[in-house]
C-alpha cells in the first residue's frame, strides 16, 4: 500500500476497516476531557465495556447461591476454566486440550520449568535472548541456582550484533548448535518487550528439537498480537499474560501452551496441585497425585472466577474479531506509523528518531520502539499533556503500540502529527 501522511489519507483507511465497530467494544481513557490516543495496550489493554456484567454475573450468583455455585451458577464454577480452551487455542495455534487459563505469568513459567527443565551435570544450559524480560530473567537465574548452577555459565545470552538492535535468527541457531552438547533448554519470548521483535519460533523450535532439547516461549507480548501456531511449530510449552494484547485487567490471570505429546503424558514430573488432579475422582481425596492427561493436568488450584470473567469478556471480542483480520489491520497500523516516522526523520534537518523495531511487518507486532536521538523525555512527557498514553523505557526509548481492536489509523497520524510539532517548536 501506498501510504499517504495526511488526515484525509488516514480517515480514508478508516472507512474502509472492517473492525472499526470494535473500538466501541472499550472505554477510551480521557485526557483533558478528550478521548486519548492510547498506544500502551502493550502493557495494559483497555477494558472492554462488557466487563463489567461479566463479573457482576458472578458476584450475584455469589450471593445468591453461595458454595452451590460451583454447581448452579448460570456459568458453573467448578469447570470454569474450561470455557476458556477452544478460544485461547484459536488464539496461540493450539488444540483446546494443549491450554489451560492458570495462575499469573512467572507462576506458569516456573511451574514449566519444573517439567522441560531437567538439567544433568552435562546438559544444563539455557539458551535465551540477552534483554529479556527481568521476570523471564529472574525465574531463569533462580531456577538453575536452585539446580546449583549459577547464571553466569548456565545461562546463555543471545544478544543483537554490534550496532544492531534486533537479533538475528541466524546467531540464535549458531548458538544452539555450538552449545548442543551442553545445552538442556531454549528459552525466549515470543516478541521482545523492548524492540518489539518477534522471533521465528518455528525455525527456533526446529533448532531446539534437533539439539535434542525442549523449546519454550514467554508469549507475554506475542499473545493476541501475532499469529502463533504453536501446535504446528511443536512448540514444547509456552505461557502469557491476559492484561496485555488480550484486555482482560491488570494481573489478569495467565494461559499456559503444552504441545499434546506432553500434555498427554501424565507421567511427566510436575509440581502437582488438587485441580490438576483426574476430575472423574478428585473429590474422593485419595493419596498418590494422578494427572488430568492434558494441560489441565499442571494446574494447582480451582479458578480465580472473578478475574477469569474479565478474561472471558476479551476472549469473546477476540473470537468475534479473529486472529487473521486483527493481525492484518496490525500489520498496516504499525506499517503506516512507521511510514509517518520516516516521514519525520526526512523533513528534518537531523534524525531525531531511530526506529529499533524491525521494518519487515513479519518480524513484529502491534508495537514500535522508538529510539530518540533528542530530548527523548521532555516528549514523552508532553505527549501525556497532549493526550497520548504511550510508554518509556530507559534510557531513551518510547514504545507506542496502536492496537487493532481498538486504535484508528487516525490515531497514528494524529500522534505523528503531535510528534512533528514538538521538534518543531
Amino acid at each position: 500500500m501506498k501510504f499517504e501522511n495526511n488526515l484525509d489519507f488516514a480517515k480514508h483507511l478508516d472507512d474502509k476497516d472492517e473492525l472499526k465497530s470494535f473500538r466501541d467494544k472499550f472505554y477510551i481513557p480521557l485526557v483533558n476531557g478528550k478521548e486519548s490516543i492510547y498506544f500502551t495496550g502493550n502493557s495494559l489493554g483497555l477494558q472492554p465495556k462488557t466487563t463489567q456484567d461479566h463479573i457482576l454475573n458472578e458476584l450475584e450468583d455469589w450471593a445468591n447461591y453461595g458454595v452451590e455455585g460451583h454447581f448452579h451458577a448460570r456459568n458453573p464454577w467448578m469447570p470454569y476454566h474450561e470455557k476458556f480452551s477452544g478460544q485461547l487455542a484459536d488464539i496461540v495455534g493450539a488444540l483446546p486440550h494443549e491450554v489451560v487459563a492458570m495462575n499469573q505469568l512467572t507462576v506458569n513459567l516456573h511451574l514449566l520449568m519444573v517439567t522441560f527443565y531437567r538439567p544433568t551435570k552435562q546438559k544444563y544450559k539455557i539458551i535465551c535472548e540477552a534483554k529479556a524480560f527481568p521476570s523471564d530473567q529472574y525465574a531463569l537465574e533462580s531456577q538453575v541456582t536452585l539446580h546449583g548452577f549459577n547464571y553466569e555459565d548456565a545461562v546463555i545470552e543471545i544478544a543483537p550484533r554490534q550496532g544492531e538492535y534486533n537479533i538475528r535468527t541466524e546467531d540464535i541457531l549458531s548458538a544452539i548448535e555450538a552449545h548442543k552438547e551442553s545445552l538442556a533448554l531454549v528459552l525466549f519470548g515470543g516478541v521482545n518487550y523492548y524492540t518489539g521483535q518477534f522471533f521465528d519460533l518455528k525455525t527456533i523450535t526446529e533448532a531446539a528439537h534437533k539439539a535434542g532439547v525442549a523449546a519454550g516461549f514467554d508469549l507475554a507480548h506475542a499473545a493476541g498480537n501475532v499469529e502463533l501456531q504453536l501446535h504446528e511449530w511443536e512448540v514444547d510449552f509456552a505461557c502469557w499474560c491476559s492484561y496485555k494484547y488480550l484486555n482482560s485487567g491488570p494481573g489478569g490471570v495467565s494461559g499456559v501452551y503444552i504441545h499434546e505429546r506432553h500434555a498427554t503424558n501424565p507421567s511427566l514430573p510436575r509440581f502437582a496441585g488438587w485441580w490438576g488432579y483426574k476430575k472423574d475422582s478428585r473429590f474422593e481425596m485419595h493419596k498418590g497425585f494422578e494427572a488430568i492427561p492434558t494441560a489441565e493436568g499442571w494446574q494447582l488450584s480451582n479458578a480465580p472466577v472473578l478475574s477469569m470473567a474479565a478474561h472471558k469478556a476479551s476472549l469473546d471480542i477476540f473470537e468475534e474479531a479473529g486472529m487473521a483480520r486483527l493481525r492484518a489491520k496490525g500489520k498496516a497500523l504499525s506499517s503506516y506509523l512507521m511510514f509517518i516516522l520516516n516521514e519525520i526523520n526526512e523533513d528534518s534537518p537531523e534524525k531525531l528518531i531511530e526506529v529499533i523495531t524491525p521494518a519487515n511487518e513479519n518480524e513484529r507486532g502491534c508495537q514500535v520502539s522508538m529510539l530518540m536521538l533528542k530530548d527523548g523525555k521532555r516528549i514523552f512527557e508532553a505527549l501525556k499533556k497532549h493526550g497520548v498514553l504511550a510508554d518509556w523505557r530507559e534510557p531513551n526509548v518510547i514504545r507506542v503500540a496502536p492496537v487493532p481492536l481498538y486504535n484508528s489509523f487516525e490515531d497514528v497520524y494524529r500522534f505523528g502529527e503531535t510528534i512533528q510539532s514538538f521538534f518543531e517548536n
